[in-house]
């Protein structure tokens, strides 16, 4: 099933796996996913959430998103069953004038040649930082 949709100017194809997965057994599987997945490429950052340990942070690209899911590239080996924060730039502006970005907290399900996929458990929309056009005004006044 294919469906096409128009968000901000942008196009994309919904996609749901018409092929059913095969078992080592033989036996033929649906697709397991209730969420159908959309093709959107955004730049995603990552960081692991994980008291113990010194903060770990990271930065990729969305491969598909669904409403239960993110798979994203990653720059570093992620193990399955940590919990991660991504920030994901979003394409729709609010207001048609400020930058939004998509914050999902989740677990990760699966890691496998430089793809993460995470279960999302949380999410909302932000608006995004900016950079400002005056470097000058960057810097503090002593």
């Amino acid at each position: 099933m294919r469906l096409e949709y128009e968000a901000a100017g942008y196009v994309t194809r919904q996609i749901r796996s018409e092929v059913p997965d095969v078992s080592p057994q033989g036996n033929a599987q649906a697709d397991r996913r209730h969420s159908d997945r959309f093709p959107i490429q955004r730049e995603v950052r990552y960081r692991i959430l994980n008291k113990r340990a010194g903060e770990e942070i990271g930065a990729g690209k969305t491969v598909n998103i669904s409403s239960s899911g993110v798979l994203f590239t990653a720059e570093h080996i992620l193990l399955p069953g940590r919990r991660l924060e991504l920030s994901i730039s979003w394409p729709a502006q609010l207001n048609n004038r400020c930058a939004l970005k998509l914050v999902a907290r989740g677990r990760l399900v699966r890691f496998k040649d430089g793809c993460a996929a995470i279960e999302i458990q949380q999410y909302e929309f932000r608006t995004a930082a900016t950079a400002t056009k005056n470097p000058a005004a960057l810097q503090s006044v002593n």
